[in-house]
């Protein structure tokens, strides 16, 4: 069994994409490929949480337009 991956961010910190965001059918109402947030976009980690199968952090981030989009470690930097 792998060991669960330790979140790299927190809980209210602020973020920046490192790519642009695509829907990956997790937004039903948004056009498949649509761009939820360009790279460069900045947001606030609401909530972290885990992918159980692969055991690494995903963190929810809240966006100004109020999206809120699940991302990885490797799609987000700290500010």
């Amino acid at each position: 069994m792998i060991e669960p991956r330790q979140p790299k961010y927190q809980w209210g910190q602020r973020v920046r994409t490192l790519e642009d965001l695509i829907n990956d059918g997790s937004f039903p109402d948004a056009a498949p490929d649509l761009v939820l947030a360009p790279a460069g976009a900045v947001g606030e980690i609401v909530q972290v949480g885990m992918h159980v199968e692969a055991n690494l952090p995903v963190y929810l981030v809240e966006f100004p337009d109020r999206r809120v989009i699940g991302c990885r470690e490797e799609e987000i930097t700290a500010l």
